[in-house]
């Protein structure tokens, strides 16, 4: 059976922290999906196009399996892609108890709504601050944040 995972979010932009949990995402199941999707909540500094390629080019750089495919998705429902693919999995990073109490309700929800398990997982402990929000803020008042990113990202950012 080919285990498939979802991994979400905007990635906008992505971090070392998403970087961390595709990679053990990736050692768990078969087969990773790390889908961009577009929030309506938030307002994107970069277009999806853009964050797909970052992370494409910041998963080469991390050396990461190659079983991990980069894409987008912006009709429907989370739970309605992971049923497309036949993923069976839906993971989630986890910094704090915040994301836990906003990620939950969503968990539960898609699993009534199609069978799709949630996983979460924890960040490692020099990523667990990191947040796109954060990266964007500084990056946004001229600050270094290749702390924080990829180095596809820093020299995007950067360049920007």
């Amino acid at each position: 059976m080919n285990r498939i995972a979802v991994v979400p979010g905007s990635f906008d932009p992505v971090t070392l922290g998403h970087i961390d949990v595709i990679g053990r995402a990736a050692g768990i199941f078969d087969e990773i999906h790390v889908l961009v999707v577009h929030n309506p909540g938030k307002s994107a500094l970069l277009p999806i196009a853009q964050r797909v390629t970052l992370i494409e080019q910041s998963i080469k750089d991390a050396g990461l399996p190659t079983n991990i495919l980069v894409t987008s998705w912006s009709v429907g429902l989370l739970v309605d892609y992971c049923v497309e693919v036949e993923a069976s999995v839906i993971v989630k990073g986890i910094r704090s108890q915040i994301d836990v109490a906003y990620e939950t309700p969503m968990a539960i929800v898609n699993r009534n709504l199609a069978g799709v398990e949630t996983v979460f997982l924890l960040p490692s402990p020099e990523n667990a601050l990191v947040s796109s929000s954060l990266v964007r803020q500084v990056a946004g008042l001229g600050g270094d944040v290749s702390p924080y990113v990829p180095s596809a990202v820093a020299a995007f950012l950067q360049a920007g």
